[in-house]
């Protein structure tokens, strides 16, 4: 039998401004906070690892002096090492890179590390965990990305269910407390799939943002909870 951390493991929403309304991103980012939310997912993009552009720096910079929450940086850029410390000092408490944009992962996660916030690294749905099985010991999180990443409201792709049970498998054999947070195509049905396989912090989007926020973060975080507390028994 495999080591348990479930016991230990912290549970969270981490929903993603990428599909915020950018007119009203401080009032709804509040009313996040005020419905007990605790991690915001920011998604940078470059335009050069993905498709898309986002936002960058100044965006965090500014959220940051009215928010308290957990400012969770997910950059989808290439070569992130370049940008590390801007982020930190723009607010990021922790910083996941993708492994398919890094030249040297290693030292991009030494970077991280020393600069005094979490690390993350991220495979596209594509890449097999084995690429990145040798750097559990040297990160606090890994992203699965259960979508191709650069555009927000894609639908769940089932085969990543089975990349998240091989972490999560890996994980408890090697007795490691890693994290294991999913991104893409989160919606009522799909949340209880990724929390069952193994994930502990779960992105969502259009699922939150879409319609009324508060009702969609208390169904979301309830089945999050009932989750966790059956882990416990």
């Amino acid at each position: 039998m495999g080591f348990d951390d479930s016991k230990s493991r912290e549970y969270q929403l981490c929903p993603s401004i990428l599909s915020a309304d950018f007119n009203r991103l401080g009032e709804q980012i509040q009313m996040l906070e005020r419905a007990g939310v605790k991690w915001l997912h920011i998604d940078v993009m470059d335009g050069d690892f993905v498709p898309s552009i986002s936002f960058g720096m100044p965006v965090i910079k500014s959220i940051r002096k009215e928010s308290s929450m957990f400012f969770d940086v997910h950059l989808m850029v290439t070569e992130p090492g370049r940008y590390i410390q801007d982020f930190v000092e723009c607010g990021a408490d922790s910083i996941t890179v993708h492994t398919e944009a890094c030249e040297d992962l290693e030292r991009t996660i030494q970077m991280i590390r020393d600069s005094g916030v979490r690390v993350g690294v991220s495979i596209k749905p594509a890449t097999p965990v084995h690429d990145i099985s040798h750097f559990l010991e040297d990160v606090d999180m890994v992203l699965i990305m259960t979508v191709n990443p650069g555009f927000g409201g894609q639908k769940y792709m089932e085969e990543t269910t089975e990349k998240i049970q091989e972490l999560r498998e890996l994980i408890e054999e090697e007795e490691l407390s890693v994290d294991i947070q999913v991104d893409g195509g989160i919606n009522r049905e799909t949340l209880p799939t990724v929390l069952r396989a193994g994930a502990n912090l779960v992105v969502a989007g259009s699922y939150v943002f879409n319609g009324d926020i508060l009702q969609n973060v208390k169904e979301a975080t309830s089945t999050i909870k009932r989750y966790a507390d059956s882990c416990e028994i």
